[in-house]
C-alpha cells in the first residue's frame, strides 16, 4: 500500500508539478488549496497522511493555526513547512508544535525530496511506536488476568481502579508464581504512566554493588571499571514505571538511598555531584511478608510506608482452583499457537488430577504443566501421562489433613504458617457449609475477623459470603 502525502497549496502552478512528481514517486497525492479544505479532509473524512507538505500562508490563514488544531485531537504525521517570507517567531511555533522542518521558498528539488524522504522515515517511527503501545495496552488490559473466582474477580477490580487513578508507590505481594509480574505490566500499559517506559529490576538477581550502580547510574572513573557515563535505571524510568522486583533483598543501605530518591524526587549518579529530576511511579514486589521483615528490623519502616501508598496482594492458585477451567484453555490456546498443535479436548481425568493438585508454583506451574503436555501431545487430546502431579514420594506424610474433630498440619517446614492459618479457615467453613458466624464459633474468634481473613484469602463463595 502507498504512503500518503497531503500538500497543501493555493498557488495552482506548483501545487499541480508536486501532485505529479510525488505521484510519480509512489506516493499516495491528496491535495488542498485552503486550510478549511484540509482540515475536513483530515478531521472530517478521516485523512491519516504520513507526510503534510504545506504552504505556511494560505488564503483563509496560517498553516500552523491547523497543525496546533491537529495535533490536539491526536492526529499523527510530520509536518514539513513552506514560506516565502520566513521569520522567526513563525518558524520557533512550528518547531515547538513538532513540525519535522521548516523550508523557505523557492526550495530545490532534490532538498525537498531529501527532507520529504527523512519525514516518512520519522512518521514511519512514530506509528510503529504508536501500534506497539496500543497492542501492548490490548494485550495488558486488567481482562488480562483471568479467572472467575471471587479472588480474581476483586482482584481484576482492584487492578480497574488503580489504572484510573495517579499512584505514585504500590506494594504487589504473593507466592512466587502467582502473576505479580503480570499484575505490574497491566498497571503500566492500562494506567497513566503507560506513555512513559516500563522498567523492570530483579533485586535478588544482582549483587549489591552492582545493584547500585544499575538503580542509580555512574560517572566515568566513579569506579574501577566505570569507563563511561551511565544512565541509572531510575532516570531511564523518567516518565514512567519502575518495576522493583523482590524489593525484599534490597540491602539495608540502598534502602535508605532509594528512599531518599523517591522522597526528593532528585537522585546523583555514583561518581555525580549533579542532581538529576525523576518522575516515576514505583511498583515493588515481593514474596516474603514486608511487613514481618519490617518487624524482624529486615526492612525499613519509612521505606515500607513511603512505597505502600496501595497494597495488593495476589492469591495463590490452590486459593482460587475455579481459575482452572479459564487459565487452562488460555495457556493451551498460547501454546497451541506458538507450537503449531491442535489440543482440544481436555478428558475429565485430567481435570481431577488439575483440581486435587495443590500448585505449590502457583500459575506459573500451571503454565510449564500446560506446556510440556501441549508440545507432548500427539493429537487433539490433553496427555494426562505428561502432567507429572503426583505427590514426591516420602512426603505423604507433609500434607495437612482432618482426623475426626482433629486438624493434622505439618511442621517440618513444608507449609508457611499463613498457608496453616489458610488451611484451617477453609476447612472449617467447609465443616460449617461457609456459615461464617458458626465457623468462627468454632476457631474461638469473631465474625468480623473471620470475615477478613476470608476476604484476605479469597476463601468466600459467591452469594455465600454473607451467610450468618
Amino acid at each position: 500500500m502507498a504512503d500518503t502525502l497531503l500538500i497543501i497549496e493555493d498557488e495552482s502552478l506548483l501545487g499541480s508539478e508536486l501532485e505529479r512528481h510525488y505521484r510519480r514517486g509512489g506516493w499516495e497525492v491528496f491535495r488542498a488549496t485552503t486550510l478549511a479544505e484540509a482540515g475536513q479532509a483530515l478531521t472530517g473524512e478521516g485523512l491519516d497522511p504520513l507526510v503534510v507538505l504545506s504552504d505556511m500562508s494560505l488564503p483563509d490563514g496560517n498553516a500552523l493555526d491547523l497543525l496546533e488544531r491537529v495535533r490536539q485531537i491526536g492526529v499523527l504525521g510530520e509536518w514539513i513547512l513552506l514560506t516565502g517570507y520566513g521569520g522567526v517567531p513563525d518558524s520557533v511555533r512550528a518547531l515547538r508544535l513538532g513540525a519535522f522542518d521548516f523550508l523557505t521558498k523557492p526550495c530545490e528539488q532534490e532538498r525537498l525530496d531529501m527532507v520529504v524522504s527523512g519525514a516518512a522515515r520519522s512518521a514511519r517511527a512514530q506509528r510503529r511506536i504508536q501500534d506497539e503501545t496500543i497492542a501492548r495496552s490490548q494485550r495488558y488490559s486488567p481482562d488480562s488476568f483471568v479467572g472467575r473466582s471471587p479472588a480474581a474477580q476483586r482482584l481484576r477490580d482492584m487492578l480497574r481502579r488503580l489504572t484510573q487513578v495517579p499512584y505514585s508507590a504500590l506494594i504487589l505481594s504473593g507466592e512466587t508464581g502467582t502473576g505479580k509480574g503480570l499484575a505490574a505490566r497491566i498497571l503500566h500499559h492500562a494506567g497513566p504512566c503507560r506513555e512513559g517506559p516500563l522498567i523492570e529490576v530483579n533485586c535478588a538477581a544482582l549483587p549489591r554493588d552492582l545493584l547500585e550502580a544499575e538503580l542509580f547510574g555512574h560517572e566515568a572513573g566513579a569506579f574501577t571499571g566505570a569507563k563511561g557515563r551511565r544512565r541509572g535505571l531510575l532516570e531511564q524510568a523518567h516518565g514512567g514505571t519502575l518495576f522493583l522486583d523482590e524489593i525484599g533483598e534490597l540491602a539495608p543501605d540502598l534502602q535508605a538511598k532509594l528512599l531518599n530518591a523517591l522522597e526528593e524526587r532528585v537522585i546523583r549518579r555514583i561518581g555525580g555531584e549533579r542532581e538529576i529530576r525523576v518522575d516515576i511511579c514505583v511498583l515493588a514486589a515481593s514474596n516474603r511478608d514486608l511487613a514481618q521483615r519490617v518487624a524482624s528490623g529486615d526492612f525499613r519502616a519509612d521505606l515500607y510506608h513511603r512505597l505502600s501508598v496501595f497494597r495488593l496482594e495476589l492469591p495463590p492458585l490452590r486459593a482460587r482452583k475455579g481459575d482452572l477451567p479459564d487459565l487452562v484453555p488460555t495457556f493451551i490456546a498460547e501454546y497451541n499457537a506458538k507450537a503449531g498443535r491442535r489440543v482440544e479436548l481436555v478428558p475429565d481425568a485430567v481435570w481431577r488430577r488439575l483440581e486435587a493438585y495443590d500448585w505449590p508454583g502457583n500459575v506459573r506451574e500451571l503454565r510449564n504443566v500446560v506446556e510440556r503436555c501441549v508440545l507432548f501431545a500427539e493429537g487433539k487430546v490433553f496427555p494426562e501421562r505428561w502432567l507429572q502431579l503426583s505427590t514426591p514420594a516420602g512426603n505423604e506424610g507433609t500434607r495437612p489433613g482432618v482426623e475426626g474433630d482433629r486438624l493434622c498440619l505439618p511442621l517440618d517446614g513444608t507449609m508457611r504458617l499463613e498457608d496453616m492459618d489458610r488451611y484451617i479457615i477453609q476447612t472449617a467453613l467447609e465443616r460449617h457449609r461457609h456459615n461464617v458466624t458458626a465457623a468462627a464459633r468454632s476457631l474461638g474468634t469473631t465474625r468480623e475477623t473471620l470475615r477478613y481473613r476470608i476476604g484476605k484469602y479469597g476463601l468466600g463463595r459467591p452469594g455465600e459470603e454473607n451467610r450468618r
